[in-house]
């Protein structure tokens, strides 16, 4: 499978960084299948932004996590996650909670919408895919293959 990874800079030895926010699925390296999407991470700052380029052969030793959809397990997942709980998953594959998602997922957090009131503000939002690599385990199954530059 190939994957994508949009940053400010070229990434030839992906890592797992600890990051000041929590994320969706946690602390990890994150991708997506979706190259339009890698674009705009990679263009979110005024600067010059790379979409990089892996291919993955994911084994069958990794503890894997899959959401298909947006799901009430899956918002629960995001939720614990975002306060800081971890888990023991290799890797999390599934939607992501994008800008305005994660507004829902924090009035939700927040307690200023319900959980039906964040179903219904969600469900007719794009598509979104990431994929995360939670250990040096998960990270080995990647291979580099380019970059592609975006931008100023």
């Amino acid at each position: 499978m190939i994957l994508y990874h949009g940053s400010q800079q070229i990434v030839r030895q992906p890592e797992i960084r600890s990051d000041k926010y929590t994320k969706d699925f946690s602390t990890g390296f994150y991708c997506t299948l979706l190259k339009e999407q890698a674009v705009r991470w990679a263009t979110r700052f005024p600067t010059t932004g790379y979409v990089n380029i892996f291919s993955c052969k994911l084994n069958a030793d990794l503890q894997i996590k899959r959401f298909e959809t947006m799901t009430e397990e899956w918002l629960d997942f995001i939720v614990a996650c975002r306060h800081g709980e971890t888990h023991d998953y290799d890797l999390v594959d599934g939607p992501m909670a994008n800008d305005t998602i994660f507004n829902y997922v924090q009035d939700f957090i927040d307690g200023t919408i319900s959980r039906e009131a964040f179903w219904a503000l969600a469900k007719f939002k794009r598509p979104t895919h990431q994929i995360c690599f939670h250990t040096q385990k998960a990270l080995d199954t990647l291979t580099f293959k380019g970059y592609e530059i975006h931008g100023n």
